[in-house]
């Protein structure tokens, strides 16, 4: 039998090689050795984070603490990522203030801490983060990129343009960093001739498409859509024939919808009207929906929660690895909709500390309207329509990011405009349903008569008319979705027809939508 030391030291190696799999067997066997080894149980925290089991990380991390004291810095900080990746911003708002009075904190950990802050949020505690761990150590592209994100979901987009400008000189290689220079400039055509060479020598389809984004960027602000949409199609078909994309499974899930939304409602739910949803496809005006909201006094912003999916998987027994899908919603029907209600709540409460309400603006909510119907039924839901032309160019147009379990669609144009289809089709009976706290918003109805509209929208979610609802270019709030350029902006209607520029690559799109009797073009 090989020592604990040995087994240790092979561990680690293994899982510095991202041999995960390999190293789980040896850190069970430390542990039926010595079942107080605290870092066995903190690498198998670190194997479950990789793994996408967050939840089982915070358990394995959160033993290695109680049982070594001495490693106190280290597990702390990947309890705080851990708690990140959960989405539970309280847990890591707590931990960061116990991190914050440790002294002489190394780079890495600085920049790991400011990560996770960010990941909930919380990108204005971040920043301070980011620039100690740069001035401990420059050379880092990834801490100059991690600071620009920051800094540019805070609006502060010269520096963050300085971030990644600084990135891509100390690695010209570093993918992620020409993507978010695109986003925030007027054109970067010296660069162009740099990623039409990175994109031809990599084969890492997370690089490439990062790539073809920002190249497809440039393409547009010289005007060339063509071209734009070209190196768009052609990546993405590249991608969409490596990956498993599981159509079966995604229509299922809608079919299933459907029916569970029939059934009747037997439980209350929790009766707090706390949470206004913002619902609706990307790229649809959910963004903006959630700037005019949280410009009201009584309303603050917890931008893109993911707490109402993670308490629903974690009321169902489902043996499904997805978040959502038939199973875990069949599942979560059997749930108790109060406890799920108050849950989701108590996640959340710390955004109800200085506002009555706040905005949780997850698009895909939209999957868990009759959950939370059920679960929250004083809760407001805003659900917004866009032309579906220019939400599906919207959607092709966006970086979604491969491991997002509801975005592989958008790899592919007719693909999107059949998950368009469905949205429109399970929104659209959902409100037949007549619950009275759901409301269809149409955007070009919104930015074309903004006030009337936003009248009555305040009126639906019984809050009183307050004129910063219509200046949304002084919301100072941070945003951290694709939109954090363009709300930044007044109200205004220049994104309507935008499709259009894409023609005739849209003409199988337009044959669809005229044949499913969807109206585009509005």
């Amino acid at each position: 039998m090989n020592s604990i030391s040995e087994l240790h030291n092979q561990a680690v190696q293994l899982i510095n090689n991202k041999a995960f799999v390999d190293a789980h067997p040896l850190l069970v066997d430390i542990i039926k050795q010595d079942p107080k080894h605290a870092d066995a149980y903190f690498l198998l925290g670190i194997i479950n984070m990789e793994v996408g089991q967050p939840e089982k990380a915070v358990q394995l991390i959160g033993k290695a603490r109680q049982l070594d004291t001495n490693s106190e810095r280290e597990y702390l900080v990947y309890l705080i990522k851990a708690y990140s990746l959960t989405r539970n911003r309280e847990q890591v708002a707590m931990l960061e203030k116990l991190f914050s009075q440790l002294q002489g904190q190394p780079s890495l950990l600085l920049d790991t801490v400011g990560v996770a802050l960010s990941k909930v949020g919380l990108h204005e505690q971040a920043m301070p983060y980011y620039q100690q761990a740069i001035e401990q150590d420059a050379s880092k592209e990834s801490y100059h990129y991690n600071h620009g994100i920051a800094a540019k979901f805070l609006g502060q987009f010269d520096k963050a343009r300085q971030a990644f400008e600084q990135a891509i000189h100390l690695n010209p290689r570093y993918v992620k960093a020409y993507f978010a220079m695109t986003e925030l400039s007027d054109s970067v055509a010296p660069l162009l001739p740099k990623m039409q060479r990175l994109i031809t020598q990599t084969h890492n389809p997370d690089e490439q498409l990062h790539l073809a984004h920002a190249i497809a960027k440039e393409y547009e602000k010289q005007g060339d859509y063509q071209q734009a949409f070209n190196i768009l199609h052609q990546y993405k078909q590249r991608i969409l024939n490596k990956i498993k994309y599981d159509h079966q499974a995604e229509d299922d899930l809608f079919d299933a919808l459907y029916s569970s939304a029939l059934s009747p409602v037997l439980q209350q739910g929790d009766t707090s009207n706390q949470p206004i949803f913002v619902v609706g496809m990307p790229r649809s005006g959910t963004t903006l929906m959630e700037r005019i909201l949280s410009s009201h006094s009584m309303v603050c912003s917890g931008e893109e929660l993911h707490d109402f999916s993670i308490t629903v998987k974690a009321h169902t027994k489902a043996a499904s690895s997805r978040l959502l899908d038939k199973a875990v919603l069949d599942a979560a029907y059997s749930a108790d909709f109060t406890k799920m209600g108050r849950q989701y709540l108590a996640r959340t409460a710390s955004l109800t500390a200085a506002h009555p309400h706040f905005v949780d603006k997850l698009p895909f909510n939209f999957l868990y309207l009759d959950l939370i119907r059920r679960a929250l039924p004083s809760a407001k839901i805003i659900c917004m329509l866009r032309d579906p032309l220019d939400t599906c160019i919207g959607n092709f147009r966006q970086l979604f990011s491969l491991q997002n379990p509801f975005t592989a669609y958008a790899l592919d144009l007719e693909r999107t405009a059949q998950y368009y289809q469905r949205f429109y089709r399970w929104v659209h009976q959902f409100d037949d349903l007549q619950h009275p706290n759901f409301k269809l918003v149409s955007y070009e109805n919104l930015v074309t008569h903004p006030e009337s509209h936003i009248r009555e929208i305040l009126d639906f979610c019984e809050l009183p008319w307050q004129p910063a609802c219509l200046q949304v270019e002084n919301n100072s709030a941070p945003v951290s979705t694709a939109s954090k350029v363009q709300v930044r902006e007044p109200i205004n209607t220049k994104s309507i027809g935008r499709w259009r520029r894409y023609q005739p690559h849209t003409d199988s799109l337009e044959a669809f939508f005229t044949e499913q009797g969807i109206a585009y073009g509005l």
